[in-house]
């Protein structure tokens, strides 16, 4: 029986990616998200079996232990969980509406620390597990309009060493995956000169790829990633070098 993976903003974007590069691997895959998409609906159907989806809105922090409780029954104890949902609001801090601010913390910081909460009592069950907290540059870097994303970032990563040190005597490891600037729905509006700044930041004259991402990912629930917890492994094609 294939170990089962929940990856959670999964229908689009790096979680999409993820799901398709981990269901080739023989994972199966549990897909959360707000809405499923096409493409993840193609993904179930040649892989039926190996990839399912649950909608489900991470604003919502109060129901995520349900969410839990109904993917272990349904599909076994998790052997990892990728925490990927986010949202990105842009915008400066002065004039951000406090709405957005309370939106954007609560989906994600505490969601993911909740969901990796009830997640994480399968993986010490087993005695094995992989936890990998989908960060970013902006984290470390910082950008303009970006202050509350960074501040999100920055607390996965810290949750990230301090959670890797309360689960590693249970084989459990815990990472940060960092991402640079890809080609997402969440950077749409990078376009012209700030587009054209970002790429002449890497030594290879580009955005990271949403699959290298992804692949990173297969290579943090791999076997050869075993002694590897409590870190971040940054994927910007050496934008932050």
């Amino acid at each position: 029986m294939s170990k089962v993976v929940i990856v959670t903003g999964a229908a689009k974007g790096l979680g999409l990616a993820s799901c398709v590069a981990l269901v080739r691997e023989g994972y199966t895959v549990i897909g959360v998200g707000r809405s499923n998409s096409n493409e993840f609906k193609a993904l179930s159907a040649v892989n039926n079996g190996n990839a399912f989806f649950i909608e489900f809105d991470f604003i919502n922090t109060k129901e995520i232990s349900q969410l839990a409780k109904k993917i272990t029954k349904e599909h076994g104890r998790p052997y990892a969980l990728v925490n990927n949902a986010a949202v990105g609001h842009d915008g400066v801090l002065a004039t951000m509406h406090e709405r957005d601010i309370a939106s954007l913390i609560k989906i994600n910081v505490e969601a993911p620390i909740l969901f990796t909460k009830y997640i994480s009592r399968s993986m010490l069950l087993n005695r094995e597990g992989r936890i990998v907290n989908v960060g970013s540059i902006i984290g470390s870097t910082g950008f303009n309009g970006l202050s509350v994303y960074g501040a999100s970032k920055s607390a996965l990563e810290g949750f990230t060493k301090s959670l890797s040190r309360e689960l590693g005597k249970a084989n459990i490891t815990v990472n940060t995956l960092a991402p640079g600037y890809m080609s997402t729905a969440m950077t749409e509006g990078l376009q012209g000169d700030k587009l054209a700044s970002i790429k002449r930041r890497s030594p290879l004259g580009r955005l990271a790829k949403v699959n290298e991402a992804a692949e990173a990912i297969v290579f943090l629930l791999s076997s050869g990633a075993n002694s590897i917890t409590g870190t971040t492994l940054t994927v910007d094609a050496g934008s932050t070098a």
